[in-house]
């Protein structure tokens, strides 16, 4: 069974809903205030069964990397489960910079790029593979450039700026979990 999530980070298909995928800080459909609590991370549930295949991938930031997940996917015995970064119009960007999104979403840490490979086991390696480096790029400044974080900063700025650096707290946390799975 090989699945592939399209992670739009919220219900796109209903104008832009808040849902357990939806980031904290983020102004949608039912968070008005920007959403009080961390997305859920679904690899880490997919990670917990020890027998999935789990890879993050975001094409416009790692071309190479997306192509050598959906290889390694392909092959795997069992379950694979690929989790792909999507930006959508919901999230208040020009899709024709899409890729540079990516990009961003990558260096901030929003967005950690990883394999999962439990045959590695076998063969003494760790399963985790960590494709993206530290982030390099202050999780403001990937916020600023999308409409479902700003909105809040212009209404509320102390209570946006709170939010933001809860982000920034949270994605440095999940590269060090992600990291430590790697070690």
């Amino acid at each position: 069974v090989n699945i592939l999530v399209l992670d739009t980070e919220g219900y796109s298909n209903t104008g832009g809903q808040t849902s357990k995928s939806t980031p904290l800080g983020a102004v949608t459909k039912f968070s008005a205030g920007g959403k009080q609590s961390a997305k859920k991370n679904l690899a880490d549930i997919a990670f917990s069964y020890g027998n999935v295949y789990v890879a993050q991938v975001a094409y416009g930031a790692r071309d190479m990397q997306t192509l050598k997940t959906f290889l390694e996917a392909e092959s795997y015995p069992g379950t694979s489960l690929i989790i792909a970064y999507a930006p959508c119009i919901a999230h208040g960007v020009d899709l024709t910079d899409n890729h540079q999104r990516q990009q961003l979403a990558v260096k901030s840490g929003h967005w950690t790029l990883f394999r999962y490979d439990p045959r590695r086991q076998r063969e003494n390696k760790k399963p985790m593979q960590l494709d993206s480096k530290p982030p390099s790029l202050p999780y403001e400044d990937f916020l600023q450039g999308e409409r479902r974080f700003s909105t809040l900063r212009h209404r509320d700025p102390e209570h946006a700026k709170q939010l933001a650096q809860m982000g920034q707290e949270e994605v440095t946390a999940r590269y060090q979990h992600f990291a430590s799975l790697a070690e």
